[in-house]
């Protein structure tokens, strides 16, 4: 995080790999993401950087080093910042929204130029308010979403979104795939279908998830973490055809393939043609027979690498993104997939009560459990244990869920400023203490904590896990509308707090009806708990219960800090109740 924060400072950007040189002791002096195995679209070649770093090191040694003093200071200056004493408030995210309005780019979606990168925390929140029906974001969300989708950034065979576009029409990626974004893409296009009914979101998120649990499935009930951009050392060769190759693997249903997937004799990479929603299928059983036979075909060639590395944060991401998706698309496997996942980081990654960071097998070898979790491995822990339980209600997860929520803050809280550091106070010791304020590829630690400690603390009456929450979002509130693109998930803190959470409890045999129509609606705001059979003890460990252990019939309520609308007893009046306090 430390060094993160530094390429930030650098380049203006982060993300991984990261690539970033220190002196001895530890102080970072230049750094970057990716630099390609030769020069490439502006950048110079991993061996290049490394003779201009060994030279500069060699004849200016002292600059270096100066230059690695100020920019530590810097970075050490982010966990310093003073809690903001200004309400959060509508206004702060009415703000936000202009800044991204004015840096949307219209045509192609996305923000600013090339290289573009998903950036899905920024677009999760639109369509947190497209869910609102702001018309302001609706058209950024779509646009967006629709262009990502269409391009060679979305591999439109197997399914799962690369890691940024080097172009700005999403034609091109670096053809690295990344657990981290399709996660965080799987559930913000399950959100945006529930939302538009556009079905073409729907046909992503069910194609990236074919991808996640097909290719990226650790035998032990992880997930691996990326895909390579290469083989055979040439990055995107395994994604790409030729205009001749595919009328010979396709025969007569050539023709289909190539309108709908744009190929050319000249190609849109070098040459050959990564494949792209250029048209809407008109032939759709010859599409999909087309689609079957390049996809087998394509199986046929040296697959690029795998990172078999199971990473507690981003596999959390994903058992929450699956749990949630699952729901709102109405596929019980995902939800039974994301279960998988988190008894495994619970059985695996949980070492003498302490929530560990990697595991790998390495060669048939015995397994590897390594490196003390960062405060962002207990915030995915903890988002994901509250997707499940809103999904299976499960007690355990809510039980899990308290867990991690208190481990975080003991381990990680600033009791001085207010939010949470990146190291536990059980870690070694750093250059600086960080504090992970800004998303980067995936939330920051404090915008994730920011939100679940606050549904956490409606779910179970504990005022200190809100409080901790809001100490975490005073610590940007300020920051937010000046650099809206840098705190997507922040913003969906600070809506969930703006906007009084809606409470939804649904009890008695036969509420399934009422529970599934919930599910089948994203609801910006909101906790949901639902017991066919609730008990006493129930009510002791979820106050929202209180009053309502023995119900004669399907009833729900919709709630906000306790206020209740009268009970309703059918799916109909529950979701009109529920449209009426949007």
């Amino acid at each position: 995080s430390v060094y993160m924060d530094a390429v930030q400072a650098m380049s203006g950007q982060g993300g991984w790999p990261m690539t970033v040189f220190l002196t001895p002791e530890g102080v970072p002096f230049y750094g970057g993401t990716y630099f390609p195995p030769q020069p490439r679209h502006g950048l110079p070649s991993f061996r290049q950087l490394l003779g201009a770093i060994t030279e500069t090191w060699r004849t200016k040694r002292d600059e270096v080093e100066r230059q690695g003093s100020q920019l530590l200071e810097h970075v050490g200056q982010i966990g310093k910042l003073s809690p903001s004493e200004d309400d959060i408030t509508s206004e702060v995210l009415a703000d936000a929204l202009k800044g991204f309005s004015s840096s949307f780019d219209a045509t192609s979606g996305g923000f600013g130029g090339a290289p573009k990168f998903p950036q899905p925390m920024n677009l999760d929140f639109l369509v947190r308010s497209a869910a609102r029906s702001n018309a302001d974001a609706t058209p950024m969300a779509e646009t967006t979403l629709g262009a990502m989708s269409s391009g060679g950034m979305f591999d439109q065979l197997a399914g799962g979104f690369a890691r940024y576009s080097v172009d700005a029409t999403w034609t091109v990626p670096h053809f690295e795939k990344m657990l981290y974004d399709n996660a965080q893409l799987l559930r913000t296009y399950a959100r945006a279908f529930a939302v538009t009914d556009i079905l073409r979101f729907r046909e992503v998120a069910e194609m990236t998830v074919h991808w996640m649990l097909s290719e990226m499935r650790d035998e032990a009930g992880g997930f691996c973490s990326s895909l390579d951009a290469d083989s055979e050392g040439i990055e995107g060769k395994f994604y790409v055809f030729e205009l001749d190759e595919v009328r010979s693997v396709l025969g007569d249903d050539a023709g289909v393939a190539i309108e709908h997937f744009g190929f050319t004799d000249h190609g849109n990479f070098e040459a050959a043609n990564i494949p792209v929603y250029a048209a809407e299928p008109v032939e759709v059983d010859a599409l999909h027979r087309a689609r079957t036979k390049l996809l087998a075909h394509r199986n046929g060639r040296v697959r690029p690498g795998t990172d078999s590395k199971v990473l507690t944060s981003w596999n959390a991401l994903g058992a929450a993104a699956l749990a949630e998706a699952g729901a709102l698309l109405g596929h019980a496997e995902w939800i039974g997939a994301a279960r998988e996942t988190m008894d495994f980081l619970t059985s695996t990654l949980i070492v003498d009560g302490r929530l560990m960071r990697s595991y790998r097998r390495a060669g048939g070898g015995e397994p590897q459990v390594k490196h003390l979790g960062c405060a962002e491995d207990y915030a995915f822990y903890l988002e994901a244990c509250l997707a499940l339980w809103e999904t299976t209600f499960e007690v355990v997860w809510l039980e899990r869920a308290r867990w991690a929520a208190g481990e975080a803050i003991r381990l990680f809280q600033d009791e001085d400023k207010g939010g949470f550091f990146t190291t536990g106070s059980d870690a070694e010791a750093l250059v600086v203490r960080p504090k992970d304020l800004f998303d980067n590829a995936v939330p920051s630690a404090n915008s994730a904590l920011a939100l679940e400690l606050q549904r956490l603390a409606l779910l179970t009456g504990v005022s200190a896990y809100e409080d901790a929450a809001v100490r975490a979002m005073r610590v940007v509130r300020d920051f937010v509308g000046r650099s809206p693109l840098g705190f997507g998930t922040m913003l969906g803190a600070m809506d969930f707090y703006a906007h009084d959470a809606l409470e939804i409890v649904i009890v008695g045999e036969g509420s399934g009806e009422m529970v599934k129509a919930v599910h089948s609606h994203y609801i910006p705001s909101k906790v949901l708990i639902a017991f066919e059979h609730p008990r006493s003890e129930d009510a002791g460990a979820i106050p929202l219960l209180t009053g309502r252990t023995d119900p004669d019939r399907p009833t729900a309520y919709v709630c906000r800090r306790g206020a209740c609308d009268l009970p309703v007893h059918d799916a109909d009046a529950l979701l009109h109740q529920i449209e009426s306090a949007m």
